[in-house]
């Protein structure tokens, strides 16, 4: 029987088993070994309010709409997007994956996974690759894919919001682009690690006054680009307003609820700001061709190898699986206290 950490309603969290199905010929069957916790989209659905809870998205028409009944969307099993799991079984047919080798992907908050051995063999890790780096493939190519939708260029200036995980991530990225990068956020501990981590100047918009200084920054010009990637409107409009006139601006964070912080009606509208989403179902149409949510992964992988960006370094908690809701819970109510959050398998 297998484990998985399942939602029953906001805050309250339950482990469930489930049956080990039989593999197919052309399956594999992994063993987790880690899972990452997102602190961003994920504790929506712990709070409750994730759009998803309360509305239907209509794939047909990309639209949110009303729920036509009133079916509870709770149990919520399939949550968690940041996995690893060693290979523990194999079926009749495969031949391009072994057992012992480390997959990373995504299948949620559970003891093993069954994956297809075309998924399997194009997500592993180098044998010499921690196996930690995995959990990172979801939210470093989230971070990657607001980097390639902002289109940087060596020398310019690039603005950060927010120094969560992602932030942290974007902020690597943008340096290994050739960018300056000005990092903010609210919290001096996450800006310590930002500076460490190699952005060139961090702000504190509680200390100081976040678009004026980076206009001062620049010679008054702004920055050429902005990245919003805490999930904050009100960060949100102060990245519109630091950035330079007909400059782009990128929304990369999950804003859930209303649109109280956001103004549009000022340097928005009187700057021709660009405001660009960036999301993870697609990458930008001219780069479609030749990037896709693989070949992300795959970078992302490759970047840590490389120890070209430091995302292990980004781990502040970890507990057992069987103390997964002590993670959530301080995620919740201390949310200032962690960047990221790892559960460990058995």
């Amino acid at each position: 029987m297998g484990k998985v950490l399942a939602l029953v309603e906001p805050g309250k969290l339950e482990f469930r088993e489930y049956e080990e199905e039989p593999l197919k010929a052309d399956e594999v069957r992994v063993k987790t070994l880690y899972s990452g916790i997102s602190a961003g989209t994920e504790l929506t659905s712990y709070r409750g309010f994730n759009p998803h809870l309360n509305k239907s998205w209509n794939s047909d028409l990309r639209i949110f709409e009303d729920k036509v009944n009133e079916e509870s969307s709770y149990p919520i099993t399939n949550w968690g997007y940041e996995e690893v799991g060693k290979v523990i079984e194999i079926g009749a047919e495969v031949d391009r994956v072994e057992i012992g080798d480390i997959v990373y992907g995504t299948w949620g908050h559970r003891t093993t996974a069954v994956l297809n051995e075309d998924f399997a063999a194009v997500h592993r890790l180098p044998e010499t690759a921690d196996p930690i780096y995995g959990i990172f493939s979801h939210i470093g190519s989230i971070a990657l894919n607001a980097i390639l939708d902002a289109d940087i260029h060596v020398g310019e200036t690039a603005a950060v919001f927010g120094q969560g995980v992602p932030g942290q991530i974007v902020s690597q990225l943008a340096k290994l682009n050739g960018a300056k990068v000005i990092a903010l956020d609210l919290n001096p501990e996450r800006l310590e690690i930002a500076k460490k981590m190699g952005a060139d100047i961090v702000l504190n918009p509680a200390e100081v006054e976040a678009a004026k200084e980076i206009k001062k920054l620049t010679a008054g010009r702004g920055a050429d680009l902005s990245i919003e990637i805490s999930g904050s409107l009100k960060a949100l409009h102060q990245a519109i307003k630091a950035t330079t006139y007909s400059g782009k601006t990128i929304a990369s964070g999950f804003f859930a609820g209303n649109s109280q912080g956001l103004d549009l009606g000022e340097e928005f509208h009187h700057n021709r700001i660009q405001l660009i989403c960036s999301q993870i179902s697609g990458v930008r149409p001219e780069l479609s061709y030749r990037w896709d949510r693989l070949r992300l992964n795959q970078t992302i992988m490759d970047l840590q190898q490389s120890k070209k960006i430091d995302l292990k370094g980004l781990i502040s908690h970890m507990e057992d699986f069987k103390d997964a809701e002590k993670l959530f819970k301080m995620l919740d109510q201390n949310p200032d206290n962690a960047l990221q959050t790892v559960l460990k398998f058995d």
